[in-house]
């Protein structure tokens, strides 16, 4: 499938509501900027931001960086992410991406957001392999009780069927904002006696980890989740990409096709110079 062109990613983006009005309600944005502004561990996604932000402060960051309303006195309601911001920071997410790919760097790529995000980061990981780059496979089968609503449960970092590293509840993957598997995984590289990845390409926690452990991390973070924008406007996380990130899996095809267009294109100039 050829990539669509700015135009027409745009338009997939508003049809598919990945950014435009988005299904997150004003409500919970500005609820977890707040939180995110207290620091509460569950919203900091294992980043450690610069003292002083406020939640008046983290809206007006989302207002500039994602595009949602800056208004602080609009409450409740739908809210919205900008496309237009999106495929400004897909651009420079391609990006570096492509440079992985000339250097043949060594990746990983981890989602806390398996059921939507997973079949993307592997086409990112496949695309990858092929320019020569290793994809890490580390931490797998460390586990930790993680106490949740629904009592203690037993979760483990699995690679399941492919190069994403996801955490797992038995034979069921789940949804996690924790830190805690990056900071395992990047622990069992040092044991191996192994560097850290060049490049973690990430969401939630496992990406705001990896930074904050000092790895190149690039992230897709939805409009109520703020810490990756903080990070990256702190110089700590490389590219946080703004969209809506709990949506059909399918529906990031043409993201993905976009990314990797891009991609293929900078390796093509550098081979021809």
């Amino acid at each position: 499938m050829d990539p669509l062109d700015r135009a027409d990613l745009v338009r997939h983006l508003t049809e598919g509501r990945i950014a435009g009005l988005v299904a997150t309600p004003r409500e919970n944005n500005l609820l977890h900027y707040r939180l995110m502004a207290d620091r509460d561990p569950h919203y900091l996604l294992g980043l450690d931001p610069s003292p002083g932000w406020s939640a008046r402060s983290v809206l007006e960051l989302m207002a500039e960086r994602v595009g949602v309303e800056p208004d602080p006195a609009y409450r409740s309601g739908v809210d919205t992410i900008d496309p237009e911001r999106v495929l400004d920071a897909l651009e420079r997410y391609a990006d570096r991406l492509a440079e992985a790919a000339l250097r043949r760097e060594t990746v990983l790529l981890a989602t806390g957001h398996p059921g939507s995000l997973a079949r993307i980061y592997q086409r990112f990981a496949d695309a990858l392999r092929g320019y020569g780059c290793r994809i890490l496979h580390a931490g797998a089968g460390w586990g930790y009780d993680a106490p949740t609503r629904y009592g203690t449960r037993w979760l483990t970092i699995g690679y399941r069927g492919g190069d994403v590293a996801v955490l797992e509840d038995g034979d069921e993957a789940v949804h996690t904002h924790s830190p805690r598997p990056i900071r395992a995984t990047f622990a069992a590289l040092a044991e191996a006696g192994r560097s850290l990845p060049d490049l973690v390409v990430a969401d939630h926690g496992w990406c705001g980890g990896a930074a904050q452990a000092g790895a190149d991390a690039i992230g897709f973070a939805d409009c109520n989740d703020p810490a990756l924008f903080v990070g990256e406007s702190e110089g700590v996380v490389r590219v946080a990409v703004p969209l809506d990130d709990g949506l059909a899996p399918e529906l990031y095809d043409p993201i993905a096709d976009y990314v990797l267009g891009r991609v293929g294109r900078t390796a093509e100039a550098v081979a021809g110079s």
